[in-house]
Order: C-alpha cells, then sequence, then structure tokens
C-alpha cells in the first residue's frame, strides 16, 4: 500500500483528504513511477476550484503534475526508459492522474531524466517553470540583444524562469511586482527594470526605459485590464502572449492598440508544446543543457513532507518574504 492525496468536490485545497492506496500496474507506454518530491503549481490551485482551463473527468482526483522520482516498472511497450532511471515529469493534461501521491502512472512521453546534478527536490521544480518560459521567451519572441521583453509578476516561478531565459539571450528584460520589497529579488534573477504596480502610468513607464521604442513582446499572466494598460507601448509589430490570469479573469484582446501598432496576441498553453514531440525535444534540450551548465538553476522557497500537504498550500497563499517552488517531499 502507498498513500495518495485526493480532492472529492471542488472546494479546493482544504478539501484534499490523504489515504491509503493500492499500486496501480502499468500498461502499454505507461510508466510506474516512485516519487520521491512534487511540487505545487498555481494553476492547480485554480483547478481544485474548477476555475482552470480544464476539469477533472470525474472525482476523486489526484492533484498535479510535477514530480520526480524513480522508475519502478514499466509497461509492455515502454522503450524510452528502464526501471531504476531518475525521471521527471513533463507539464500535460493529467486529468485525475495527478502526482500527489507516493507512486503514480504515466505515460513514457511525458517523462524526461532527471539531470545528474539535480536532488529529486530540485527535479520536480524547474520543468513546468522552465519549459513555460522556453517557447514565448525564445522560439516566439526571440529573445535576443535589442529585444525589449515585458515580464510581469516578477516573482511567479514561470515569471522568474522567464527573466532568466530572457537575460540569458541577452534581451532587456523589464518586469513588474505590486510590491517595492520584491524589487531586489526580481533584479537579482536578472531583470534590468522594474515596475512597481501601484496604479500608476505603467505605459508611460514603459516607453522611458525603452527610449520610446516600446516593448517587443510581453509575457503576462496576469489578466484583467492590465494589458489595457500597457498596450499601447509595445513596439509596433510587438506580441502579446498571455498565459494565465492571476487577477482573477483573462484578458481581453487589446483591439484597439492591436490595430494601432500591428500587434499580436497569442493566447498560450505549454501543454501544446509538449503534446507536439518535435518541440518538446527542442525545448528539453534547451533547458537541459542550460542546468547542466549552471545558466539555469532551480528556485526552491520551501519543502514539506507529504504529510502536511494543506499546509504547504496554505504556507504558498499566504503572505511569503520569499519566492519560489513549494516542494512535497515523499518518504519513498
Amino acid at each position: 500500500m502507498v498513500r495518495e492525496w485526493v480532492i472529492d468536490s471542488y472546494g479546493g485545497y482544504e478539501s484534499l483528504r490523504f489515504q491509503a492506496c493500492e499500486k496501480e500496474e502499468p500498461v502499454g507506454s505507461e510508466v510506474r513511477l516512485a516519487i520521491e518530491a512534487f511540487a505545487l503549481n498555481w494553476g492547480d490551485a485554480d483547478l481544485m476550484l474548477d476555475r482552470y482551463s480544464f476539469s477533472f473527468s470525474s472525482l476523486p482526483a489526484r492533484i498535479g503534475i510535477e514530480a520526480a522520482g524513480v522508475v519502478e516498472a514499466i509497461g509492455p511497450d515502454v522503450t524510452e526508459v528502464m526501471v531504476g532511471d531518475r525521471c521527471a515529469t513533463l507539464p500535460y493534461f493529467y486529468d485525475m492522474r495527478g502526482a500527489s501521491a507516493e507512486t503514480m502512472l504515466i505515460d513514457q512521453a511525458y517523462l524526461t531524466r532527471t539531470p545528474d546534478n539535480l536532488s529529486p527536490v530540485e527535479a520536480a521544480s524547474v520543468w513546468m517553470q522552465f519549459m513555460t518560459a522556453y517557447f514565448p521567451i525564445v522560439e516566439l519572441a526571440g529573445a535576443a540583444p535589442g529585444k525589449n521583453i515585458l515580464i510581469p509578476a516578477g516573482t511567479s516561478t514561470a515569471g522568474n524562469a522567464a527573466i532568466q531565459i530572457a537575460k540569458m539571450k541577452g534581451a532587456t528584460v523589464i518586469s513588474t511586482t505590486r510590491s517595492t520589497s520584491n524589487v531586489e529579488q526580481i533584479k537579482v534573477a536578472g531583470a534590468d527594470h522594474v515596475f512597481v504596480d501601484d496604479g500608476s502610468d505603467i505605459e508611460a513607464y514603459l516607453r522611458d526605459v525603452t527610449d520610446g521604442i516600446g516593448v517587443n513582446a510581453s509575457f503576462d499572466p496576469v489578466g484583467g485590464d492590465f494589458m489595457e494598460r500597457y498596450a499601447n507601448a509595445l513596439a509596433k509589430g510587438g506580441h502579446l502572449y498571455l498565459y494565465g490570469g492571476l487577477a482573477g479573469s483573462y484578458s481581453n484582446p487589446p483591439f484597439l492598440a492591436m490595430i494601432q501598432n500591428s500587434l499580436w496576441f497569442h493566447a498560450y498553453s505549454l501543454f501544446n508544446y509538449v503534446e507536439d514531440s518535435k518541440a518538446k525535444t527542442r525545448g528539453l534540450g534547451f533547458v537541459h543543457s542550460a542546468l547542466a551548465n549552471g545558466q539555469l538553476k532551480p528556485n526552491v522557497d520551501r519543502v514539506f513532507p507529504i504529510e502536511e500537504l494543506v499546509e504547504a498550500w496554505r504556507y504558498m497563499r499566504g503572505d511569503r518574504t520569499s519566492y519560489g517552488k513549494v516542494v512535497i517531499e515523499t518518504a519513498v
């Protein structure tokens, strides 16, 4: 017997229930992973309230898809990993079969080898944030010297990853935060400029720090009316990438600014890229290489034991003075 956390209704993390369960046997191209650590993700908080881009097909369900561990059993069609391999999961539409447990079944297509220089806790913390940031920053926005990239919510894990990657590629990085206390750590991550959003004129700020050139691309998880506030500060032909709704709702495309400045609006989800085998291979190659040579580094805030998953969610949702991934460690 092993243990798992499940929800029986869309009642948020307070409705999570800890229970014993049986190990499942892999079939086809499935792998059973003995989980050593799994990470919390803001999208899972919304999913537990049925406010995400997909819902569970039925309940009860496990939560989360950021895990690292050791392959302990494989299906007859598995060719890419072997029993004993250290692997981590990639983000995908996991439905009811999340990672909030001591073991899980997952198709081999959604596993990657754990880099030798990462612990299980670190390996569970990197793939969602760095893969999420890679495609819009590198492949879509073409971050490079001379490019101005806006990355709102710089203390979020995806925001931190995007800052690291954009700076690694030589772009000028502008980020935002709602608190002056966060400015220094966002600059340490690599941001050149940080706008403290107290409701003041972000459009004027962006024009000023880009010397009137404007922003070439934004990587925006905020939603609400935030995009409308800065869209006119984009350069001609600029790109708006929306990937979240931290404000409580998703942004509508700022059509007038788009018409006037020939802007592109792209609603973005990493899951679509992970399901494309060629795109997934490119993203994995970039992140694996950058982790191996130290250009990208895990950012773990706090680790909790599996028995304290609800407490971990309370911590993550509370008033934090430090940022990074919140990770659960199992006893496996």
